[in-house]
């Protein structure tokens, strides 16, 4: 496929990108090859193939929830550097 530079504007846009009008002609060979490359994914006979939604077959290993005791608020405030009577003390973000 043979990409003009009306079409290299148009993507450039939509990419939201400038481009330098001394590389046009270079990103013009460059897209018209990628879009060449593509075109030839055409040729491939994919009957009988399944879509995927994932590159490789493996599953999560799920653990079991468990119940455990959770760190209480007085054992939290102890191992804070800073702290009020109730609250974590901490630098003010700008």
């Amino acid at each position: 496929m043979k990409v003009d530079r009306d079409t290299l504007h148009k993507i450039a846009h939509l990419a939201r990108i400038k481009v330098n009008p001394a590389q046009e002609e270079a990103y013009i060979n460059n897209l018209s090859e990628i879009l060449d490359w593509v075109e030839k994914l055409n040729e491939v006979d994919t009957d009988g193939v399944e879509p995927l939604t994932h590159m490789t077959m493996e599953t999560n290993m799920w653990r079991e929830d468990e119940t455990k005791e959770h760190l209480s608020h007085e054992k939290g405030l102890a191992l804070a550097p800073k702290k009020d009577s109730d609250y974590f003390r901490v630098p003010k973000v700008k």
